[in-house]
């Protein structure tokens, strides 16, 4: 497990020291983007850490000042932003989902981890659920370390660059669309909204197919929805 010194973060030129009481406000959104800073808990997402903590915090009086829920789980550590632009997601990733106005942060953590079993990037539109909510986080389950993920993204403005980077764009969409296996190519965005109110009609008129997944319910949850999408891009890549 990593482990790092107590001064490790800095602002500027100077070097602070990350107490708890200081951790414990990255529990809200408006502290994290100050901070550029979020919280990981439980001693599985930590080991699943790709990069250094800027703190850890262990001992169980820390661990219950810092943690965000009731019953703490394990170790809590405090880690630098890791999204990534647009543009890098476009040009690092053959599949990409695009995620439009989920607000859920359970869905949208685990979306990121879909995206990670089958080697995907994820990019989440203005109004989705924090990435570093520690909901979000949590869902996740250590793979925010090892999906790249865009934020805040312009879910028109990406689609209208997608196609010139080689992707093709597809909608989901609850019925009448074409098969995954009839549109997905060798790079694709597919674009998932939330189960009660879909996709605007002006982000699927952008995209250049539609597609559905054959179910016997009305609807299907988004991070369901999105997982099997990404399943079938997958397996078409494998052949």
């Amino acid at each position: 497990m990593w482990r790092r010194p107590l001064r490790t973060g800095k602002t500027g030129n100077t070097w602070y020291e990350i107490s708890p009481r200081r951790a414990a406000r990255l529990d809200t959104k408006k502290h994290r983007e100050a901070e550029r800073l979020f919280l990981a808990e439980g001693r599985a997402p930590i080991q699943e850490s790709t990069v250094p903590p800027v703190r850890l915090f262990e001992t169980e009086e820390e661990v219950r000042r810092v943690s965000t829920l009731k019953t703490p789980t394990g170790p809590v550590g405090v880690f630098p932003f890791l999204d990534v632009s647009g543009e890098e997601l476009l040009s690092a990733r053959d599949r990409i989902v695009l995620l439009h106005g989920v607000q859920d942060p359970g869905n949208v953590g685990t979306v990121i981890r879909s995206a990670h079993a089958f080697g995907a990037g994820v990019a989440l539109s203005k109004g989705c659920a924090d990435l570093y909510n520690p909901k979000t986080v949590r869902a996740t389950m250590g793979s925010i370390f090892h999906a790249p993920v865009a934020r805040e993204i312009e879910t028109l403005e990406f689609l209208g660059r997608a196609p010139g980077a080689g992707f093709t764009t597809a909608a989901a969409i609850p019925e009448r669309g074409e098969t995954p296996a009839a549109v997905f190519g060798e790079r694709v965005v597919v674009v998932v909204g939330a189960e009660g109110s879909g996709l605007p009609e002006e982000v699927v008129e952008a995209c250049g197919a539609r597609v559905s997944v054959p179910s016997r319910a009305a609807s299907l949850n988004a991070a369901v929805a999105a997982s099997i999408l990404l399943y079938q891009a997958y397996m078409r890549v494998l052949g």
